[in-house]
């Protein structure tokens, strides 16, 4: 049975010039679930939020769209298409968990024995009873973002609609969120249309996948004939799952997807020793950064969130440190900059204690943060001001915001807000340059702009320390890789010997060639072995 029916959709924003979206048409049937892919600016969100008519932008709109053969227009409750927004802060209204199960119910009249119900019901199902009284305040990011899921889902939605909803979230934690929303459609036939630019997890689990370009749907149908269609394109392949990447780079007939199908595919070629170079030291570089016991609480009768914090990076280093949602990094981050100060311990910035930096110099040509609210950057109402404000010159920038210089920042994509904050981080001419997610939000491509980007600084000698949740990201541009947990870091490595030796916080790549070809952490590195070992005679 057909859900959901769009045909010839343009959009166009109030003062646009462009559309944003170009006679699109497709059509989901009762129990789908459509991963929604494009890169950044591409009309994604644009497209998600047509479909519920609550959250509708202003503009421009020609074409149809039907929700259960009638215009979506005229759904009888907005409960009836449920929305997962990709910042989980965001979506939270009320204090407490269970409060927020219920605001729902509430607002659509249930009475208050089923609101009961339905809410006990969805805190077993999500498993968050022992977060039933607590305050959403306090929360981890992944914690918020499945109380979001839960909240929309107590309203028994027929579609759900989903915008990058892992794009704050850590690997395992955003592995996990998936894998619900997969078992919410598989137990409850439940409609669903997730847009993501993390695909390792999201494809090889959806019936059908539609990529979006410059606002033009390219292709829309089962994944891996879609994929294979495709495989020229390097600018769509490059932000797809590490089975399918590696599938193309091999000229494949049949594209792999998942990890298991990797591992399959890569095991039909003949082994080769892989002994990676030993990772260049510059045992004479410059400490640029330095915590020493570091530790740090937010108020006195909590718990320290950095424990006895120490590590040192080097001049003209790309230092990536992972971990889980609440471990403490963005903290970490905050600190090194100055704004958090630590009741214990010292924090060295060339060599200078903090408080020995006065009237701002740590700010003047030094240190600069970019963090992970990166909406907080933004003071102006335009990209053309902002950029002004800062002294930034769009013509020299080495990506292209041009199409975004007249709109508000709070209109961009997540990607987009990302790339401006970043111009204006940027136009300070930092020499240590921190970055709290700096590919949140990101296409394959953009990152694949931020990763030469980052070399061609740390080649101008500026340091810069990233935490980041993007594994591949941080295996294929960063120098070491360091592993944070409860407010320490654990352990430090080039990326080849940091993810290789971890079996949760490593690569796709690293899990479909482990046991067959050592340290290859990257789908490239995976198919240049594949390549060298050549086919496994056919016997």
């Amino acid at each position: 049975m057909e859900i959901l029916d769009i045909e010839g959709l343009s959009f166009t924003y109030n003062a646009a010039d462009t559309e944003t979206l170009k006679g699109i048409s497709f059509s989901v049937n009762e129990g789908e679930f459509i991963a929604l892919c494009g890169a950044t600016g591409s009309g994604k969100s644009t497209l998600l939020r047509l479909l519920k008519p609550q959250l509708t932008p202003l503009g421009a709109r020609t074409g149809n769209i039907s929700f259960l053969g009638k215009p979506v227009e005229e759904c009888a409750s907005a409960a009836d298409i449920g929305f997962v927004m990709q910042r989980p802060e965001q979506q939270i209204v009320t204090d407490k968990v269970w409060h927020e199960l219920a605001f729902g119910l509430e607002n659509m009249g249930i009475k208050q024995q089923n609101i009961a119900r339905r809410t006990a019901e969805m805190a077993s199902y999500f498993g968050i009873e022992d977060k039933f009284e607590r305050n959403t305040a306090d929360l981890s990011g992944g914690q918020k973002q499945l109380i979001n899921l839960a909240a929309v889902m107590v309203t028994e939605p027929k579609l759900l609609i989903l915008d990058e909803p892992t794009a704050q979230l850590d690997p395992i934690t955003a592995s996990d969120f998936i894998n619900t929303v997969k078992k919410l459609n598989r137990d409850l036939s439940l409609t669903v249309i997730i847009a993501e630019h993390r695909l390792e997890e999201v494809i090889p689990l959806c019936d059908k996948l539609l990529i979006i370009e410059n606002g033009r749907l390219i292709a829309f149908g089962e994944p891996k004939e879609v994929l294979s269609r495709v495989y020229g394109r390097e600018d769509i392949m490059c932000g797809m799952p590490a089975a399918a990447r590696i599938s193309a780079y091999l000229g494949e007939r049949e594209c792999a997807l998942s990890v298991k199908e990797g591992r399959e595919l890569v095991r039909g070629y003949n082994p080769v020793p892989n002994t990676p170079q030993p990772a260049e030291t510059n045992t004479s570089a410059a400490a640029v950064l330095e915590f020493r016991d570091v530790y740090f609480r937010y108020e006195r009768q909590l718990p320290d969130v950095l424990k006895g914090l120490t590590f040192t990076v080097n001049e003209r280093e790309i230092f990536c440190i992972l971990g889980g949602n609440g471990s403490g990094k963005s903290t970490a981050l905050a600190a090194a900059a100055g704004i958090l100060k630590p009741y214990a311990g010292n924090i060295l910035v060339f060599g200078k204690k903090l408080k020995e930096y006065r009237n701002q110099s740590l700010y003047k040509e030094c240190l600069a943060l970019l963090p992970q609210d990166i909406q907080t950057v933004f003071l102006r109402n335009t990209v053309r001001e902002e950029l002004e404000d800062a002294g930034a010159d769009p013509s020299e920038l080495p990506f292209d915001l041009t199409p975004l210089l007249d709109m508000h920042p709070y209109d961009l994509s997540g990607g987009e807000q990302q790339l401006a904050a970043l111009a204006k981080v940027l136009a300070l001419k930092p020499k240590l340059l921190l970055l709290d997610e700096p590919t949140k939000g990101l296409d394959a491509a953009a990152k694949r702009t931020i990763r030469e980007l980052l070399r061609t600084l740390t080649e101008r000698g500026i340091t810069i320390v990233a935490v980041t949740h993007d594994v591949e990201f941080a295996a294929e541009c960063a120098d070491r890789c360091a592993l944070f947990f409860r407010g320490e870091i654990i352990s430090t490595a080039p990326p080849e010997e940091f993810f290789s030796e971890n079996s949760f916080y490593t690569t796709a790549a690293s899990r479909i060639t482990r046991g067959h070809y050592e340290r290859a952490v990257t789908a490239e590195k995976a198919a240049a072995l594949c390549r060298l070992g050549g086919r496994k005679a056919v016997l």
